[in-house]
């Protein structure tokens, strides 16, 4: 189903007529009806919509077009005129559907009739919505009945504030905190590191920081494809003189350099913008020798000449600062060389920059997160930060940058599987139920679940669940052992051609459609990266008469499957979105105060910040440094020369796991996905020939055989010891027990494997 293959270096910059092509080339891709034509003008803006793609922050004052590429793709996505209607599923076996890819599968449209599975047929049947509660709700029934545990209740990061607070709600109710999410594949690892290390599990940092910052130091993270908005952040900072440093395996483009498509002069005469002043290929994995190496140059700094650290911030605001000191000084330069594949001299020229500047924020992705010692790392950041006082500091600050629109804004209204991090008592008080406090399942413990037969029911709140999390095979080979599998969704996935015993896909509408309910149109609510809510306002005329709101399906399974609680009342809710807005400020009063009237403001309606006010919620009360527990962040121990870092990559046609086709342009790779990008020395000391066919192997300790075949490889750009392939092709390579300490984060940033030349057996090449 691919397109024809072509590998070849692209020169141009992030942004710029190739961003301007892509858009036209997905509107057209999409077949996006002229009606709908006004829908990027409303993007992102104040009484408009908040983008269904990334969770970047939204100006008060925001750029004509306040839409990135990757946005534009998402709504076109969204407002798309094709269909999967019913007529469509029955002319397709679920067999059959499982034959085509991720992208083929979605490009069929939205979803247009509430459906039941019928194994008999193998196929999707139309079914009525109230028949369709009524044997969700018995199946759950009886599954509580015996062991409520027994259920799994996901969301991936798009559902709103509004539904979050009920789906939660929902779980709760039901009897368990089996509420995992996307964070928990993604970045879980900074919701555990910063409370231990600032005490708050989100950054401090808000938009106008970044026209007072003097530096960014960047670590893991592509906003060229990822976060594409932020790129006037950065473009912005750079011209006034604030210094971009890069640690990133890759060269990603759009930290390199960027044209503004908005700027008509830079658009006809192809100026561009340098980001990063400095840019450090760091082996994968090798982040934290790279901070520990800047901060063993700047105590060399200090003890020659002085001047360099905050010593009033540390002995005021901080805990563990002399321990982390020795444990720097006691780090051989040799080592700390090896394990970030950087020089002593490139550490120390970025240490330079950090030493000069007197704000600084640290930024970070995936990159640093999805390691086996991912926690270490954004802890290593946050002790770099500390030693000038970059923490509660004007243009400072740590700034994990998050993927879905509200992901992190779940987790703030109570999806999470932790009762340590949600109100229980509130909501015992508020519904009148005692609340379950033993601690829920997370993506990899619900995994490790279903694959040993221990859960009868899932329940997603959108999503590609099957598709994002790790051990493809398996999973999917498990998955119709469950008894009850519901899916709410706006489009076909993968996933969904997967189901348990009794199985219901059930069509929602988008965030960009109107939302009529009893009381009239409804807003819903999301959260940015900066800890920002914004209201959202749907316009557009849904695809299908049949679709509900995501927030109306959970109050149909909770009303079918529970017994009737006066306190909660779902009607009441459904009808008018600002009650549940009331509830949720109930439930958090500091957090959510006068939130029907403040979910307006210009730029977002700022969540507090403790950190940012240098006030510690921590066990000391003061910002803690923790000492790191290795140098190298990855489950491979870089003792055997043959077995190389891979580092799953999304594609810039991509997000997440939806592919919207297959040009990544920034890398040059058009037609295709199956590419395995290798180091021109690795190919070289491997015998592997640059265009020749290889699988991955990979390299694990249960002897579990985990392959990927039919890969091309592509000589690139990238650090001796490290290869790169796209996600989400590469979970079938990721063991589930591959994942980051602490947070259970799967380590698809350095996963150990071998390449295998195409003719050569898997036993031979070990």
């Amino acid at each position: 189903m691919q397109a024809h293959q072509r590998i070849r270096y692209y020169s141009g910059p992030a942004g710029g007529w190739g961003s301007v092509k892509s858009l036209f080339r997905n509107a057209l891709r999409s077949r996006v009806r002229l009606a709908t034509a006004d829908a990027l003008l409303r993007q992102n803006k104040p009484k408009g919509f908040a983008c269904v793609s990334c969770a970047w922050a939204k100006p008060a004052e925001p750029h004509p077009a306040e839409f990135c590429e990757n946005g534009a793709k998402a709504t076109f996505w969204e407002l798309t005129s094709r269909r999967a209607t019913p007529e469509f599923f029955s002319g397709h076996t679920a067999a059959e559907l499982r034959s085509w890819d991720d992208h083929h599968l979605e490009i069929t449209g939205r979803l247009t009739h509430p459906l039941r599975f019928d194994h008999a047929s193998d196929r999707y049947v139309p079914v009525d919505w109230d028949a369709a509660f009524s044997e969700i709700g018995e199946e759950l029934g009886r599954i509580r009945a015996e062991d409520p545990k027994q259920v799994v209740f996901y969301a991936s990061g798009r559902a709103s504030l509004e539904t979050s607070y009920m789906y939660q709600l929902l779980a709760r109710l039901y009897g368990n905190n089996n509420l995992p999410d996307s964070s928990n594949m993604c970045h879980e690892s900074t919701s555990v590191a910063l409370p231990e290390s600032i005490g708050q599990p989100v950054g401090t940092v808000r938009l106008d920081d970044f026209e007072r910052t003097d530096a960014i130091f960047f670590f893991g993270q592509n906003p060229g494809s990822n976060s594409p908005r932020m790129l006037h952040q950065l473009q912005e900072a750079s011209r006034r003189g604030c210094s971009i440093v890069t640690f990133n395996p890759l060269k990603e483009r759009g930290l390199e350099r960027f044209t503004n498509p908005q700027s008509p002069s830079e658009m006809l005469t192809g100026a561009e913008t340098r980001i990063s002043e400095r840019y450090y290929q760091v082996k994968a994995g090798g982040d934290i020798a790279a901070m520990i190496g800047m901060c063993k140059s700047l105590f060399e700094r200090e003890a020659a000449s002085g001047g360099i650290l905050d010593h009033a911030f540390l002995s005021q605001h901080t805990q563990g600062f002399d321990a982390f000191r020795s444990f720097v000084e006691e780090q051989s330069w040799a080592v700390l060389e090896k394990e970030a594949g950087l020089s002593r001299s490139e550490m120390e020229e970025a240490a330079a920059i950090y030493a000069r500047s007197n704000a600084v924020m640290g930024i970070y992705g995936m990159g640093l997160t999805q390691h086996k010692l991912g926690v270490t790392t954004i802890q290593t950041l946050v002790n770099f930060l500390l030693l000038r006082g970059n923490i509660g500091k004007p243009g400072g600050g740590i700034c994990p940058v998050r993927g879905h629109s509200n992901v992190q804004g779940q987790r703030t209204v109570g999806i999470a599987e932790k009762p340590s991090l949600v109100p229980l008592d509130k909501l015992a008080e508020l519904y009148g139920f005692d609340p379950p406090r033993e601690e829920g399942l997370t993506t990899v413990d619900a995994c490790r679940a279903i694959l040993n037969g221990d859960v009868r029911g899932f329940i997603g709140l959108g999503g590609n669940f099957l598709r994002a999390v790790p051990e493809t095979g398996p999973m999917e080979e498990a998955w119709p052992r469950m008894r009850l599998t519901v899916q709410v969704a706006t489009k076909l996935n993968r996933s969904h051609l997967f189901n348990g015993e009794v199985a219901y896909l059930l069509p929602c509408l988008g965030r960009l459609e109107r939302d009529e309910q009893a009381n009239g149109p409804q807003v819903v609510t999301v959260e940015d990266s900066t800890s920002c809510f914004h209201a959202s306002v749907g316009r557009y005329r849904p695809v299908s008469d049949q679709l509900r709101s995501e927030p109306a399906i959970v109050a149909g399974i909770a009303k079918a499957a529970l017994p009737e609680n006066p306190k909660v009342p779902w009607e009441e809710w459904v009808a008018d979105y600002g009650k549940i807005r009331d509830a949720i400020e109930a439930t958090y009063p500091k957090v959510f105060k006068d939130f029907n009237r403040r979910m307006w403001t210009p730029g977002g309606m700022e969540k507090p910040l403790a950190a940012r006010e240098r006030k510690w919620e921590t066990e000391t009360g003061k910002a803690n440094f923790k000492l790191p527990q290795a140098l190298s962040a990855s489950f491979d121990t870089g003792n055997d020369p043959h077995v190389l870092r891979l580092i799953t990559l999304r594609s810039n046609d991509q997000f997440n796991t939806t592919i919207y086709g297959y040009r990544d342009r920034f890398r040059g790779i058009e037609g295709t996905r199956d590419v395995l990008l290798l180091n021109r020395q690795d190919m070289a000391r491997l015998k592997i020939e640059d265009g020749a066919q290889v699988s991955l192997q990979t390299e694990a300790s249960d002897n579990v055989p985990r392959t990927l075949s039919g890969l091309r490889a592509v000589e690139y750009d990238i650090p001796p010891g490290c290869c790169g392939a796209y996600y989400p092709e590469c979970n079938v390579l990721i063991p589930l027990w591959q994942h980051a300490e602490k947070s259970k984060v799967p380590a698809a940033k350095s996963v150990p494997v071998r390449v295998v030349p195409a003719g050569i057996g898997l036993q031979a090449a070990e």
